[in-house]
């Protein structure tokens, strides 16, 4: 299971140069809007220090972290929901991802346009959210006249719970509020899964700050997080060995790739499990959660089918063993059944028909 995260924000704000350097691919980055028009897609491995420690242990063939998508979207302007700049085109490739990554300048350079003539990162954030508001509205305002349309008809149930959630959530939109500020029920969670609404994915907001400010106590809002990404650029440009003296120059313990997936993970509820042997040590992505048998399942298919049972131990107990047997003839390792919910860092094998 791997997910996405778009990357959105207002026109020279940083996207692109964020982009190219958690991805280490190269994209135009100039200083002029729409510079990005069909969105940059980059896989990225997720680091994982276990997953080597574990390697080693096992003496594996292979090492294989799980991965993240990053989707470079094209700079959103005022009135896109109406069809400005790029209108609904970038629009759609929003409601394509897990979840939004809003970049918003804090950094201050002369030499880089901003849209609006100053650096205002509160009211940039407030026309990014209008108008991903705005598109709700209108996809719900249209579902919701299909609703009442067919209401006309025999009397349906269903359709009286699809109009009761689409009020609130029109009315939520109505209001200038996203929909993810709302709570949902399994049920009203699949009749609004059809509507892929932009408004109720999670969103990250990453302020895009000078190098200056890398290691100040800056004054954020809640649920941001800071990333210089012209820092984060330099990173991608050094070897592994250049890039821990060039964090310990700058008084950081890791880059911010690091701190944006740790905020993702959390954001989105995921977990990492871990199977290791001489073929091959893996990450593997799951909502945490996650019972044992939907966990087989993301290695295929038919382990969740034909599940029997998982042995089961904490990777660090694992490695401290040094080997699976030393693990079982410890006693430390489980025998777990289709109940069993996984935990991060469960190093786990699975038996199946």
């Amino acid at each position: 299971m791997s997910f996405s995260l778009g990357i959105v924000g207002l026109p020279n704000v940083g996207k692109s140069t964020l982009f190219q350097a958690l991805t280490k691919n190269k994209v135009e980055a100039s200083n002029y809007p729409f510079c990005t028009i069909d969105p940059n897609v980059g896989v990225v491995a997720v680091p994982d220090d276990r997953l080597d420690k574990l390697t080693k242990m096992s003496q594996s063939a292979k090492t294989i972290p799980t991965t993240i998508e990053f989707v470079d979207i094209a700079g959103l302007v005022k009135g896109a929901s109406e069809g400005e700049g790029l209108g609904n085109k970038f629009l759609s490739h929003i409601r394509e991802v897990d979840a939004i990554v809003q970049v918003i300048r804090y950094f201050n350079n002369g030499d880089v346009t901003h849209v609006h003539g100053k650096v205002d990162p509160e009211y940039d954030k407030q026309i990014i959210n209008l108008e991903l508001i705005m598109a709700d509205l209108d996809t719900v305002s249209k579902h919701l006249d299909k609703v009442v349309s067919k209401m006309k008809g025999p009397y349906d149930k269903i359709l009286d719970k699809e109009k009761v959630i689409l009020d609130k959530v029109r009315t939520t939109l109505e209001d200038n509020k996203m929909v993810n500020q709302l709570e949902f029920d399994e049920e009203e969670k699949k009749i609004l899964k059809q509507l892929n609404l932009l408004t109720i994915k999670p969103i990250i907001y990453l302020y895009n700050i000078d190098e200056s400010d890398v290691n100040e106590d800056l004054d954020l809002p809640e649920n941001t997080i800071a990333i210089c990404a012209q820092v984060e650029a330099e990173l991608a440009e050094l070897e592994e060995t250049e890039v821990k003296e060039f964090l310990k120059e700058l008084g950081i313990e890791k880059g911010g790739l690091d701190s944006l997936i740790k905020t993702s993970y959390k954001l989105l509820n995921l977990i990492t499990f871990i199977t290791t042997g001489p073929e091959e040590t893996k990450a593997w992505t799951v909502t945490r959660g996650a019972k044992a048998p939907q966990a087989a399942g993301v290695i295929h298919t038919d382990f969740e089918k034909g599940f029997i049972r998982a042995e089961a131990i904490n990777w660090q107990e694992l490695l401290d063993s040094e080997s699976w047997n030393n693990a079982k003839d410890k006693g430390l390792m489980r025998m777990e059944g289709k109940e069993y919910i996984v935990q991060d860092g469960d190093t786990v094998h699975f038996h199946f028909n």
